[in-house]
């Protein structure tokens, strides 16, 4: 991430916080050191951004490769962005591309890194709050690192689907949870992965107060194949 991040993270982070004055609760509870995965809630583009403005210490999520492979000073400016707020290019699709995708999330999490997933999937288009996928659940039983739940309030209304900007009203609320230590469910089996997936899911609805949707949020195609060649026993 070299300079770019460092630069991110001194200048952008601050700036967003007085620009946009986001309500942070918790950060405190958040492991100042070593391995930890954001597991959060999920209902706007800049989700991925309110994470690492509000959390204590640095944040990686994996971003589509399109976002870094522009030309010219827009694909320089949008590169250089979200290399900056901690973003990390990964190719999408199903097969190598997403098993790639999770050996990169491992290397950050076995370097002592914080990195940040949605267990839902995808966004949020109706506000309610749906079931979780194992994948976050398979990165914790794996590698052993603590799931801090993160609840976001209100990104939906400052920039909605299909807004190219943030508003700055309302202001939002980022929420973060005691972390949870996901050993107890044993090793990293199908049942394993679905309790742990759920317990998961349980502490970020504490924190959200959204209302369960009780069904797994729908994804493209190309993205339930994905799930399917990373995690083929997924349990229901």
């Amino acid at each position: 991430m070299g300079h770019t991040y460092a630069l991110g993270r001194m200048v952008l982070a601050p700036l967003a916080r007085l620009v946009y004055r986001p309500h942070v609760e918790g950060r405190h509870l958040v492991p100042k050191h070593g391995p930890i995965i954001f597991a959060s809630n999920h209902l706007s583009f800049i989700d991925s951004i309110a994470i690492p403005v509000a959390a204590p210490r640095p944040v990686h999520f994996l971003a589509k490769s399109a976002y870094f492979e522009g030309s010219g000073m827009s694909g320089w400016a949008q590169r250089e962005f979200f290399t900056a707020i901690g973003a990390i290019p990964v190719r999408r699709g199903a097969g190598q591309a997403a098993l790639d995708a999770l050996d990169q999330q491992r290397s950050l999490l076995e370097d002592g890194r914080a990195v940040a997933l949605y267990p839902e999937g995808t966004r949020s288009l109706d506000g309610r709050l749906y079931r979780g996928r194992t994948g976050v659940a398979h990165l914790a039983l794996q590698t052993g690192a603590p799931v801090v739940p993160v609840a976001l309030v209100g990104t939906d209304k400052m920039m909605p689907v299909g807004a190219s900007m943030p508003s700055l009203t309302p202001r939002i609320t980022v929420r973060f949870g005691e972390p949870l230590d996901l050993t107890h469910h044993g090793a990293n089996s199908g049942r394993s992965r679905r309790l742990a997936t759920d317990e998961i899911m349980a502490a970020i609805h504490a924190l959200s107060g959204q209302e369960l949707a009780g069904t797994y949020n729908e994804v493209p195609a190309h993205g339930v194949e994905r799930i399917k060649q990373i995690l083929p026993h997924e349990r229901r």
